[in-house]
């Protein structure tokens, strides 16, 4: 079975399809939840300033830790 050219093709082909469609599937998500938030300039007064802050502060240790990888 392993001997067989058309097992590793197939292998190859199917995993090569795997990896695009995930990467397909993820983007349609983020797609889907973009739509779902509301815009950004019509951000609603009813948000807890400290989920704001909570929020702030998620995105700043991202910023940093891409900088820091960029760094590398």
């Amino acid at each position: 079975m392993f001997q067989n050219s058309d097992f590793w093709i197939g292998l190859g082909i199917g995993v090569v399809a795997g990896v695009f469609g995930y990467k397909l599937l993820s983007e349609r998500e983020q797609q889907l939840l973009a739509l779902q938030q509301p815009a950004a300039g019509s951000v609603s007064a009813n948000v807890p300033l400290a989920e704001l802050q909570r929020q702030k502060e998620e995105l700043e240790d991202m910023i940093a830790a891409q900088e820091a990888a960029q760094e590398k």
